[in-house]
């Protein structure tokens, strides 16, 4: 929690756990600075005024820091375990990722969709927004029919990206993640060399069939070499590069 996110228009911290990171973690005191930020507005600096168990009185509060940007860049993510969708989502958010689609995968089980974590998402973007010190939410879609949503949506969805190019981790594809990202950059000086859309699969990755199906509608597979990694180890290292790029 490296800022305090707070409504618009916010003065008082009410809210549990902020209270007891401020008293016990930051051990603020009347008087000391905090680092905040408005939801969906800038992030600034304000002045404890009064504290105590309760709730965190504020004041001289100056909001007149924009929120780092965020990546163009759209992950497409087969629907992982609960638990894990919750550091990915927390991870994405402070990573900077604009928009993520969850979809349904084959080997995503059916239980998932029903978690009760999955009511919970908006706290996991909380979480990533205080940790990277931003205030605008991931946006997050749902999608439970992978077939419709490739035919019926994708291809509207990467031609809204201006035709940027879109990518399939797949730890069997022929084409290695280094070698796509050197034949971007020998294509044109003047465009952007990073996909704007990236699809990666839940454990046990994606099947022949939806890899295919993707590839035929404009993704292109890509491997990260012979290993299988985690969902989440694949993220964080493909992502890394979005952020070398800004």
């Amino acid at each position: 929690m490296n800022c305090i996110l707070l409504p618009k228009n916010t003065k008082t911290i009410s809210d549990k756990e902020q209270v007891i990171h401020i008293k016990e973690v930051l051990k603020s005191k009347v008087g000391d600075s905090l680092t905040i930020g408005e939801i969906g507005g800038n992030l600034g600096k304000a002045t404890i005024a009064q504290i105590n168990n309760d709730e965190v009185q504020l004041r001289d509060v100056t909001l007149d820091k924009e929120p780092p940007a965020k990546l163009d860049l759209t992950v497409i993510l087969a629907l992982p375990r609960p638990k894990v969708l919750r550091r990915l989502i927390m991870d994405m958010t402070s990573l900077g990722v604009n928009k993520l689609i969850i979809v349904n995968s084959y080997r995503t089980q059916k239980s998932y969709w029903q978690s009760p974590l999955l009511n919970r998402i908006d706290e996991f973007v909380f979480e990533g927004l205080q940790q990277a010190i931003d205030t605008v939410p991931l946006e997050i879609e749902m999608k439970k029919r992978f077939k419709p949503f490739v035919e019926d949506e994708f291809p509207a969805l990467l031609q809204s990206k201006e035709m940027g190019d879109a990518v399939i981790a797949h730890p069997y594809a022929s084409d290695s993640w280094k070698s796509y990202l050197d034949g971007l950059k020998s294509k044109d000086s003047n465009k952007e060399t990073m996909p704007k859309i990236l699809c990666v699969g839940a454990e046990g990755g994606w099947i022949d069939y939806e890899v295919d199906l993707l590839c035929k509608h404009g993704c292109t597979a890509v491997s990260l070499g012979e290993r299988i990694l985690r969902t989440e180890t694949v993220v964080s290292v493909l992502l890394g590069h979005w952020l070398e790029e800004k």
